[in-house]
């Protein structure tokens, strides 16, 4: 039998709110490049390295991916450090404006990977619903925060035979959104220490993954765009 369950995740931490200051830096790895053409390009995000620089000024994706390339790419959307998988890129200032409306628009559906600790879900697909505010190191629970709404579906135990995978679809785009989602419902993703996961995953890296991003006929092209990246791996 297949069962639905709707939720309100929550969790409780403090947090201060501060500013992101960017920076540029100098390559340092190679990104590996999963899709591209005239309007965008889409990278494999590589974990322990943020999309854009942070306060620090520290290296980040973005200005690896522009010395690699050698061209100037727009800032169309993000991943958390620990996170690895899609992550595009416009080439051209209408090629961003066309995107970053398409985000803002739900236009673009996101499909994530987890692997998580703790039990077995006694459920095959859960919605879950609450309004989140992002803190100087993670988010949490508000009732003045923004609406975050994530789907999730139970696939069964994960390639490390260890844990549990689900696949995440935010139909919001919240900082740390997943991560507060899946603690919140006692599935602390595995490698995430922060919201209460205990075993680790790999270095810098937390068990969730960008699988693809579906990009909606008419945005770019006359079609849907699909953007895939492997599964997670052991």
């Amino acid at each position: 039998m297949t069962a639905t369950v709707t939720a309100t995740v929550t969790a409780t931490v403090t947090a201060t709110v501060t500013a992101t200051v960017t920076a540029t830096v100098t390559a340092t790895v190679r990104i590996a490049i999963l899709q591209q053409n005239s309007d965008f390009i889409a990278i494999d995000k590589p974990a322990g390295v943020p999309t854009i620089a942070d306060r620090f000024g520290s290296d980040c994706v973005h200005a690896q991916l522009q010395a690699q390339t050698g061209e100037r790419l727009w800032i169309v959307h993000r991943l958390d450090r620990e996170v690895t998988g899609v992550v595009l890129f416009a080439r051209t200032a209408a090629a961003h404006r066309a995107l970053s409306m398409a985000f803002e628009g739900r236009q673009v559906a996101k499909t994530y990977e987890a692997w998580c600790e703790g039990p077995t879900p006694a459920w095959q697909t859960a919605h879950w619903e609450n309004t989140l505010l992002r803190g100087k190191k993670r988010a949490y629970v508000h009732p003045v925060g923004k609406l975050a709404i994530t789907e999730a579906t139970f696939e069964g135990p994960a390639a490390d035979g260890l844990s549990q995978r689900l696949l995440l679809r935010p139909l919001t785009g919240r900082s740390h959104q997943l991560r507060v989602h899946m603690a919140g419902a006692g599935l602390p993703i595995v490698g995430d220490g922060l919201y209460g996961a205990k075993r680790p995953f790999r270095p810098a890296e937390i068990a969730l993954r960008a699988l693809e991003l579906r990009i909606a006929a008419g945005v770019l092209s006359a079609t849907e765009l699909r953007i895939e990246a492997p599964p997670l791996a052991i």
